[in-house]
């Protein structure tokens, strides 16, 4: 268990540097985190975040630039990227390239 919460910190350090308008990835973060199969960990992890106000998981999403899960619905989560200025066109990022954020 303190493994997971270690992972679970690192995952939500590493989102909170997403700036407001930008994007990155589910396989991006887990790259950042050392081993890119860890994906599905750090998707994991993020509809476990209590704190979306400071770990903004909404600017998370797939790699092919497709919307992916929200905790609080995909609709909300569309809204809050529309709201940094993301477009999102048919469920995926409109410009994806030009709003990724790379971590490493």
């Amino acid at each position: 268990m303190k493994m997971a919460r270690n992972i679970f910190t690192r995952v939500y350090k590493l989102v909170s540097r997403i700036p407001r308008g930008r994007v990155t990835t589910y396989g991006e973060i887990a790259k950042a985190l050392g081993n890119k199969k860890l994906a599905r960990i750090v998707g994991f992890a993020l509809n476990k975040n209590k704190n979306t106000l400071e770990v903004p998981c909404h600017r998370v999403v797939k790699s092919d630039g497709s919307i992916g899960g929200y905790s609080l619905g995909v609709e909300k989560k569309i809204a809050l990227l529309e709201q940094e200025g993301v477009r999102v066109v048919n469920g995926k990022i409109s410009d994806f390239e030009k709003v990724f954020y790379k971590l490493s």
